[in-house]
């Protein structure tokens, strides 16, 4: 199977800090360490991990950081063939502080890159892929791209991660819906099978839609509209949560792509996403 990620990538820099700091007070970081980030390319270094051909879609700065996000996806055999080069600008950079205290991770996030066009992917060769996934951003371009690899009959999802102008209006196209909790409950709903009952009408005929919610495990409705809820699966100790919600997603494309239905896609996701949150990072999530 070959998937294709529509998205960003970042420059994470990650200090480690006993606990965070209140307002207006210095603490000394642990630990500090570089990471690639970046939702759509985190999703697409574990579905690599879990033996799926990966194609990123995105726009890359002509700066030095970029050659380190370049250098760590090409280690996990992701194909760049569909991305923009941007003369100028800076990489996205993520500046994370990561609690020892929780696992829990607090982000400043700076961008001046422009966004990834629907013209630079009307020159993608839709017919190469088994599946789309696209981060929830650039909404007007964003449509566009939608209704192209709906028109071509792939299928698609899309990642709802935060509320931005106009994209419920997207909610129609894709196959499946990837809800996270912040959006719902920016949206003022603390019960995650309300707020699935709230999009249902808006969802594309035979559409799934997941919605992770963090340590209170996940909730999903299938084509039928039926209703599935899974725990989630703490490892022993939780060490890093930041990645979280993108390795869920790749658990969920994964398993769709594999024909499980979304009971089971539901449950392996969030076994996935628990295998990260009790470890750095995300090298290993592949392995049994």
């Amino acid at each position: 199977m070959r998937i294709l990620a529509v998205g960003i990538a970042t420059l994470d820099i990650i200090n480690t800090v006993d606990a965070y700091p209140g307002e207006d007070q210095e603490v000394r970081a642990s630990q500090q360490r570089l990471s690639r980030g970046g939702n759509a390319t985190n999703t697409l270094v574990v579905l690599s991990q879990l033996g799926q051909k990966c194609d990123w879609a995105g726009v890359l700065a002509d700066d030095p950081d970029s050659s380190y996000l370049i250098a760590d996806l090409n280690r996990y055999n992701i194909d760049l063939g569909c991305c923009e080069a941007y003369p100028g600008g800076k990489t996205p950079t993520s500046y994370v502080s990561l609690s020892a205290a929780t696992g829990s991770r607090t982000i400043v996030h700076y961008r001046d890159l422009p966004e990834y066009s629907a013209a630079a992917f009307e020159k993608v060769a839709l017919e190469d892929y088994d599946w789309v996934h696209f981060e929830g951003r650039n909404v007007p371009d964003l449509a566009l791209m939608l209704q192209r690899a709906k028109a071509n009959g792939v299928s698609c999802s899309l990642e709802i991660e935060k509320p931005r102008a106009g994209i419920d209006e997207l909610f129609g196209l894709p196959d499946v819906l990837l809800f996270s909790r912040a959006y719902a409950v920016e949206k003022g709903y603390d019960q995650p099978a309300e707020f699935l009952r709230s999009v249902q009408p808006l969802i594309s005929r035979g559409g799934k839609v997941f919605l992770a919610w963090g340590e209170e495990g996940a909730v999903a409705l299938d084509a039928d509209g039926r209703l599935f809820s899974s725990p989630a699966f703490a490892p022993g100790q939780v060490v890093d949560t930041l990645g979280a919600g993108d390795v869920f997603n790749a658990g969920v494309i994964r398993a769709l792509l594999c024909g499980s239905p979304v009971e089971q896609a539901l449950e392996a996701a969030c076994r996935l996403a628990g295998k990260k949150c009790g470890q750095e990072g995300l090298d290993g999530l592949g392995r049994e």
